[in-house]
């Protein structure tokens, strides 16, 4: 079992053959995640690489290159949060907008 687990993580983490410069998150994203096998205990190091893989948002990046169906509830549930992100961002910019003329005008 420990020499499967070996021979799958050789063949699905490889480093690409050209280094990007880039933030520090997409540098650990091509490296992959690795993840020992302690006592032939196969299950509890796939949990423990399915905790890595969400705390470091690889998880999601592998669920927006998916290109099968997405349910409607999980569609509802996307645009809901698109549009919650959206309007953050408007307000943000529409207080920033009032403190540089604010800052302008000398008040």
């Amino acid at each position: 079992m420990n020499s499967l687990a070996r021979q799958s993580s050789m063949t699905l983490f490889r480093r690409p053959s050209v280094l990007l410069n880039s933030v520090a998150s997409e540098l650990q994203q091509w490296r992959g995640i690795r993840v020992k096998v302690r006592n032939n205990n196969l299950e509890q190091a796939l949990v423990f690489m399915q905790r890595k893989m969400q705390s470091s948002g690889i998880e999601r990046l592998i669920k927006k290159q998916q290109t099968h169906h997405i349910k409607n509830s999980e569609k509802r549930v996307l645009a809901q949060k698109n549009l919650e992100r959206k309007i953050r961002s408007q307000d943000l910019a529409r207080k920033l907008k009032s403190i540089l003329l604010k800052k302008v005008r000398g008040l």
